[in-house]
């Protein structure tokens, strides 16, 4: 598929995900009995309100990326403990939810749809949806702050101990870490391949890759249900449906 093309679908997926993900935190804590998203106007499937420029593009080009956090008050929650917890999951079982959703639209695209001049781009389109969705959610399920796996121990976590204070402290150093980590590994494996570093650097790149092999392994334990479900309605068995997904 044209490159550019490729990477217009993936502007609109990412557009689609980052936005349903920080509605949901602002419809969550809306509905918890914070006013603050709403004055803030982040309570709004506007994207441009959600936005932050560079975590855009660096979703759009690598995969991994960001929004504005939803300003919150948990102080005006009506249950102080469960209004956060409710909050910090939002984003993630949204995403969770379109990916179920979104899966049977990209079988349906690639079973039933030959639009000649846009089929490709549809493929596209349809499975950044589903695998932007899945990936995301499992990204932000990492108990490092600032992510929501990390809002989400803290809101269930009575005791906060010396890994809590540890994670919060390091958290973003570390989750930073790992995405430059990541980024390198893949210039090396994706765009430079066998033919320049070797057959033993590839082997190295991809085993030193920690938060892509974290992904991978997430991913497919949490797309497992999704595919094996449409699959079964779609007449797909799971080994072709497999072939189909590589993260």
């Amino acid at each position: 598929m044209n490159t550019f093309l490729g990477l217009i679908a993936n502007f609109i997926a990412v557009t689609i995900v980052l936005t349903f993900h920080e509605f949901a935190h602002a419809f969550a804590a809306y509905r918890s009995g914070d006013p603050t998203p709403k004055w803030n106007k982040r309570l709004s499937l506007n994207p441009l309100r959600h936005f932050d420029p560079i975590g855009l593009v660096c979703f759009t080009l690598v995969g991994f990326g960001w929004a504005k956090p939803v300003p919150i008050n948990p102080d005006n929650f009506k249950h102080y403990r469960r209004g956060l917890a409710f909050t910090a999951s939002a984003g993630v079982i949204m995403n969770y939810l379109m990916a179920f959703l979104l899966y049977p639209l990209y079988l349906v695209v690639i079973n039933y749809v030959n639009v000649p001049v846009l089929n490709e781009f549809l493929k596209a389109l349809t499975f950044s949806l589903f695998a932007f969705n899945l990936s995301f959610c499992v990204f932000n399920l990492l108990p490092l702050y600032p992510l929501d796996g990390f809002r989400i121990v803290e809101a269930v976590s009575k005791k906060h101990g010396k890994v809590y204070q540890f994670l919060r402290k390091y958290g973003y150093y570390i989750l930073l870490f790992l995405i430059v980590e990541s980024f390198l590994c893949r210039i090396f494996t994706d765009y430079l391949g066998i033919g320049v570093i070797g057959e033993t650097g590839y082997v190295i790149m991809n085993s030193l890759n920690i938060l892509g092999w974290i992904m991978k392994f997430a991913t497919k334990i949490f797309g497992f249900p999704i595919m094996a479900l449409w699959g079964t309605i779609f007449g797909m068995p799971i080994p072709a449906i497999w072939g189909l997904i590589s993260w």
